[in-house]
């Protein structure tokens, strides 16, 4: 009895031990396959009354089947439109896209550092998608691949501009060009990838994101440019991939858009005022206009005065005529859009720098929702140490 007692067990030992190497070699199956289809990836779109691209975006990210155990988080930033509902009800059919709602005004920064502490505990790879723009096919999971092939900390991408209304066409028509952009290089689409110091946030390793303390919650503008400094300063590596080129929309209202590019200039003196660097001639260029604006008035007083604003004004008309004769007729007024976006611009950097604003310090390191416990297989109480039978069972 005592023999054919040990060889059952012995067979039952066996077999307890083949189940568990076969449940473990799943598990490691199962591992790998997760994060091929992208189940290390968290993807966060900051939204705020977005109610007319929300849905196209979503959906591009849902056809990204190297991509489909992606987390997508919507961090709304207290929409008064349809974003919010309309969210809610494709994650009612798809349960990896979350609403991750707000009822007050939070800004970009916080809206996605909310997002991350929330939901990125366990995740490698974190995707920015702002919602204002559209997305080539796979977008999600060839950032990952080039992040990967490159062994980047962050990749960014290359962003063209266009509209639907005439404001908006010649809004994009001076954003594409070097009237609007001065030569940046994430705005010049068709160039070959490269090491870069800033672009389009894309991808980030998430641990990096989260030990830099995520982005600076008291910008809300230039954000992401202040945020490359850091990742940078950290020994981090920035590739601005341009295969994987987006598309922007514009504002729609001249108000709008200088209202934008009014928080651009004094995102971009705060960022300055904290970690210093050097400037290229086309944000140097720009700091020009708003004393030419104030030259202009004393030109009833002082006729030469007006000089200075004449000539810029002639530069910006005609090369905005000069791009209507590709762009048609709208982008004949891409020079005022040019004006516009350079003025508001200026007198937010100006603003910031007379207004004496300086950021704090830097944000400290973001810390994470913890994991939910997950419940462990059972294996038999003591099989491990004694090989008894399988009277009582514990979790692994």
């Amino acid at each position: 009895m005592r023999a054919h007692g040990s060889t059952t067990l012995s067979v039952y030992t066996l077999i307890t031990d083949w189940n568990e190497a076969t449940f473990l070699l799943k598990i490691g199956k199962m591992t790998a396959r997760t994060a091929h289809r992208g189940g290390d990836v968290i993807i966060v779109i900051p939204a705020h009354n977005e109610q007319e691209y929300i849905r196209d975006v979503i959906y591009s990210l849902q056809s990204d089947l190297d991509c489909s155990e992606a987390l997508i988080v919507v961090a709304d930033d207290g929409s008064t439109d349809a974003t919010q509902s309309i969210v809610e009800q494709i994650g009612r059919l798809d349960r990896r896209v979350v609403a991750f709602g707000s009822h007050s005004r939070l800004g970009v920064s916080a809206s996605i550092n909310r997002a991350v502490k929330q939901f990125g505990a366990g995740y490698r790879w974190l995707v920015r998608v702002d919602a204002h723009a559209e997305y080539p096919p796979n977008y999600a999971s060839r950032l990952v691949q080039v992040a990967v092939a490159q062994g980047a900390t962050a990749v960014v991408t290359a962003m063209t501009s266009r509209g639907s209304t005439c404001f908006q066409r010649a809004a994009a028509a001076s954003q594409n060009s070097y009237l609007g952009t001065g030569g940046s290089a994430h705005r010049m689409v068709g160039g070959a990838g490269s090491w870069v110091e800033h672009g389009h946030h894309a991808l980030v390793a998430l641990d990096s994101f989260v030990a830099a303390g995520g982005y600076d919650e008291t910008f809300s503008h230039n954000e992401d440019a202040e945020l490359d400094h850091r990742i940078l300063d950290a020994g981090g590596r920035i590739w601005l991939e341009p295969d994987l080129s987006i598309v922007y929309f514009p504002r729609k209202t001249a108000r709008l858009l200088a209202r934008q590019y009014y928080k651009y200039g004094f995102g971009r003196a705060m960022t300055v005022a904290r970690h210093g660097g050097r400037r290229r001639l086309r944000q140097i260029l720009p700091l020009g206009i708003a004393p030419v604006w104030f030259l202009l008035l004393l030109s009833p007083l002082f006729p030469l005065a007006a000089l200075p604003f004449l000539g810029w004004a002639a530069i910006c008309v005609c090369f905005g005529l000069a791009l209507s004769v590709r762009g048609g007729v709208c982008a004949a007024l891409s020079g005022p859009a040019a004006m516009i976006m350079q003025t508001a611009w200026s007198l937010g950097y100006w603003t910031s720098i007379l207004g004496r604003r300086k950021p704090g310090p830097p944000p400290t390191e973001l810390t994470l929702r913890p994991l939910p416990r997950v419940e462990q297989p059972l294996v038999p109480h003591g099989h491990e140490a004694s090989g008894s039978g399988p009277d009582t069972w514990r979790p692994l």
